[in-house]
């Protein structure tokens, strides 16, 4: 192999800060030997950088090759010699040794997605994983490193090598990463393992940058190639499960750290609280592409997460806490396609709409810096907070009502129907409360008119963000569902959660645009299927509400309908269409003729 295994140096099992030295007085002879062979290392780092730029490392000697990871000699206070470890270099030449690596980790990365992999870059990295001469367990002490510039460019170095190797992790390091999480109190070093676990879980198969996607690939001239045609080689899902499976002994005791933490909360803490709530959301997240065995153990203990939304935290973890609780309530892409919800979703919606309607949660938001309700203060605000409350609300709410429709229908008494209205009555009563209470925050803290219902600020507090728009649209209209099954009521329930008058202005916001739709519906990026298809299966059955909630404006929504299903039309007749969009086409036809037929009349 390329590089040797250094055995003087075993792997060392615990994280700890490197041992300081004793120092020893040197001549000014052999400063200048040290100050050469320094400058000797930076040059062989700088040779083997500039190789990797061009993609292949066959035309570096194995002696130059070698020579950037093997350091130099320093005399030890008993006189023999040993290797310097990356912790006691200069911080300069640190960085751009680590810097080399990450070079290193990211082209074998994009070369194996490619198929086609340079040689000898396999074979430093197979030698890397080996951990000859200790490498990654130098770079696992640089956690503990005060330099923050090498601590973050090791983090990175880490986890695009966990990435490389994939299964051949040895479990000794990700050990070591998780118990220095749970026995540190620096938070820097926490900082380090979550960065580390969380690019790992949020790394993409495949992916490209965007200036290089399309371009074909041509190894240089003279490289000993090797093809790669195991669709196994491009799963990061085994290195992802295993990262994962390192957490889990210890998520327990981790969230109680993290819980405490934010009890008594201080800056000093914001940033590894931060990326502890953002890997818990990747952790859970459908885009991580785990399976629910593997991310069980992470939905338990959600509940501690809303007590903690108080007006002691300020605005910035407030954001993350919500982007955590949305990301568990996935309701458009998950909960609402599914008959019989998970206990732990359901539970927390449960425990959301009890704080909104009973603990006043929405009086602490911070809105605004300050103190007071809503932060006090005055400002512009931060909207993106209040967009996130606003949808975990919504989600709530959408949960509660089809959870308690499901196990109404599921009852095996005689009296189903009655059963049902009772349940459901209930409901509806704390469904009023709490959207009345979200209705006056909203309108305590924007510009909208006292008497524009939620159905249609719903659309102008989402405008800037599609995936919450839609979202948000798919809830407001499953909660009309669920609760007007016997048909719309005649109260101010049914103005406010009306399902025509937030999609009227919905197109009124696109510009009546059917061209808009049509990139909705073709884009994976929103649940804008399953809204306009269950849109129109609500106005086929409740025709005479959605004439009478479109008024003057049935001939424009109509026309943009109208329009929709003719591209549409266009595109299947040309097989351009991404999926079967047949049901929706077949929706579109029967409300055209309802409208036509009333136009007749």
């Amino acid at each position: 192999m390329v590089l040797r295994r250094n055995r003087a140096h075993p792997p060392s099992t615990k994280m700890e800060e490197p041992a300081k030295k004793k120092q020893r007085i040197i001549n000014s002879d052999e400063q200048d030997e040290n100050n050469s062979m320094t400058t000797a290392m930076v040059t062989e780092i700088e040779s083997f950088q500039n190789s990797l730029l061009s993609q292949c490392l066959c035309n570096v000697p194995v002696s130059s090759l070698r020579k950037p990871f093997t350091g130099s000699t320093v005399q030890a206070g008993d006189g023999t010699y040993r290797m310097t470890t990356l912790s006691e270099w200069e911080p300069d030449r640190t960085l751009q040794f680590i810097s080399a690596l990450q070079l290193l980790f990211d082209l074998a990365i994009k070369q194996n997605t490619r198929g086609i992999m340079c040689s000898r870059v396999a074979d430093v990295c197979e030698a890397l994983s080996r951990n000859e001469h200790g490498i990654i367990d130098q770079i696992l002490d640089l956690s503990c490193s005060p330099n923050k510039f090498i601590s973050f460019t090791a983090s990175r170095a880490l986890a695009s090598f966990f990435i490389v190797t994939k299964e051949n992790i040895e479990l000794s390091w990700l050990d070591r990463l998780t118990q220095s999480l749970v026995s540190t109190h620096s938070p820097s070093q926490m900082l380090f393992t979550l960065d580390v676990v969380k690019r790992v879980v949020e790394h993409k198969d495949g992916s490209t940058h965007p200036l290089e996607d399309g371009e074909s690939f041509t190894s240089p001239r003279n490289c000993n190639t090797l093809t790669i045609s195991d669709p196994e080689s491009l799963d990061s899902t085994p290195v992802k499960a295993m990262c994962v499976k390192a957490l889990e002994s210890k998520w327990n005791i981790l969230v109680s750290k993290f819980d405490s933490i934010l009890s008594s909360y201080t800056p000093q803490h914001e940033s590894a609280v931060i990326m502890f709530l953002d890997l818990w959301e990747s952790i859970i997240s459908v885009k991580a592409n785990l399976s629910v065995v593997d991310t069980k153990l992470f939905y338990s203990q959600l509940d501690n997460l809303v007590v903690l939304l108080n007006s002691n935290v300020p605005g910035i973890i407030w954001r993350h806490l919500l982007g955590l609780l949305n990301e568990v309530l996935c309701y458009g892409s998950t909960l609402a396609l599914q008959d019989v919800l998970p206990d732990e979703p359901c539970s927390l919606a449960h425990l959301v709409v009890r704080a909104v309607k009973d603990w006043r949660l929405l009086d602490a938001l911070p809105y605004r810096h300050g103190s007071g309700r809503f932060g006090g203060g005055s400002g512009d605000g931060d909207r993106p907070l209040l967009q996130k409350v606003i949808l975990l609300v919504l989600k709530s709410v959408a949960v509660t009502v089809k959870e308690t429709r499901s196990d109404s229908s599921d009852s095996s008494l005689g009296s189903e129907a009655e059963d049902l209205d009772a349940d459901m009555a209930v409901i509806e009563r704390s469904i009023r409360e709490v959207l009345r209470q979200l209705d006056q925050c909203v309108k305590s803290l924007m510009p909208f008119h006292p008497e524009t219902p939620l159905s249609q600020w719903v659309v102008q507090m989402f405008h800037d963000q599609d995936d919450f728009l839609i979202e948000g649209m798919v809830c407001c209209l499953d909660v009309a569902v669920g609760l007007f099954y016997r048909g719309p009521p005649q109260n101010d329930l049914g103005h406010m959660l009306s399902p025509t008058l937030t999609f009227v202005q919905f197109i009124r916001a696109v510009s009546h645009d059917p061209d808009v739709l049509l990139d909705l519906l073709v884009s994976n990026e929103t649940c804008f299927l399953l809204y306009l298809l269950r849109f129109l299966k609500y106005i086929r059955r409740n025709w005479s509400e959605f004439i009478t909630c479109c008024a003057r404006e049935l001939d424009d929504t109509m026309t943009v309908l109208i329009r929709l299903r003719l591209a549409i039309d266009r595109l299947v007749s040309k097989a351009l269409f991404p999926y079967n969009i047949n049901p929706v086409l077949r929706l579109l036809e029967k409300c055209e003729s309802f409208y036509e037929g009333n136009i007749e009349n």
